[in-house]
């Protein structure tokens, strides 16, 4: 079944960040802890090809979509998700330099994600990317709404380039998902590709940081600290899995969710000046 929902009109802009990724960096970046650099070095390996993937899935289904308002966040959400694979390349390119893995990682992410495109359905790989954007607006929003987590990022340079990342990501939330539920809108296949998500992301993230911290012979002396310090970790406070956790429920919608003031702010702070 197919919803017949008008969209409701989103302001998706494509912004060029302008992000100087030859600026030194330290090897933990993230207030100079290792568990935290080195989850931040992973989400960014994994970011290029999964956003080449999202807009994959998407763009497999513009000739499907009727609403025009539909149409024209798509064509947004392509832009937005374009950019944020060419930025964190970059990123991912000076992280290598430090002796991050995310070249690698990116390597196994491509292979993984070309095979899923090969050997899986068209509408599979869309609710694979609609249950993948709500993780990312899930966290780009905690991460907004957190001051002193973003305060953790220990360059300009870093802060702005999740933050920027963050605020599209917010932007675009509900564009796949509409998509998905504009197409197909099976609730089943929802809930069910979204708990393979569950596995497959949380084992690629753990085995990947696992993999990148026994690199770093630099991290290991403070690592019971540092493991222990994730307890305080954004992205692994109660709201945030609670959110996650929302997207199986029957009627969920992404927009459930209000961000239209977080999103009025951090606009406004983009267009002063002090996106940081």
């Amino acid at each position: 079944m197919t919803t017949t929902t008008a969209i409701p009109a989103r302001d998706i802009t494509v912004r060029r960040p302008g992000i100087d990724h030859e600026q030194p960096l330290p090897k933990h970046f993230v207030a100079d802890d290792p568990m935290r650099s080195h989850i931040a070095a992973m989400l960014s390996s994994v970011f290029p090809e999964g956003e080449d993937f999202f807009v994959r899935s998407v763009r497999a289904y513009r000739d499907r979509i009727d609403d025009p308002e539909l149409s024209k966040q798509v064509k947004g959400f392509i832009g937005q998700e374009a950019i944020h694979g060419r930025e964190h390349r970059d990123f991912n390119e000076q992280l290598s330099e430090l002796g991050y893995p995310t070249l690698a990682v990116d390597g196994i992410i491509k292979r993984f994600l070309a095979f899923l495109h090969k050997t899986t359905p068209k509408s599979h790989q869309l609710a694979v990317t609609a249950a993948l954007e709500h993780y990312t607006a899930t966290l780009a929003e905690a991460l907004l709404r957190d001051d002193a987590a973003r305060a953790e990022f220990s360059t300009d340079e870093v802060r702005a380039l999740f933050t920027w990342h963050a605020l599209e990501e917010t932007e675009h939330k509900s564009v796949a998902f509409d998509v998905y539920e504009e197409v197909s809108g099976r609730h089943l296949e929802r809930v069910g590709t979204m708990l393979a998500v569950h596995v497959a992301f949380l084992g690629i993230m753990t085995s990947a940081v696992t993999v990148s911290v026994a690199k770093d012979r630099s991290a290991w002396r403070k690592l019971p600290r540092s493991i222990l310090g994730l307890r305080t970790h954004p992205f692994f406070q109660r709201q945030v899995i609670t959110r996650l956790l929302d997207y199986n429920r029957k009627g969920f919608h992404p927009d459930d969710h209000d961000t239209v003031e977080l999103l009025e702010e951090w606009r406004a702070r983009y267009e002063a000046g002090i996106a940081a």
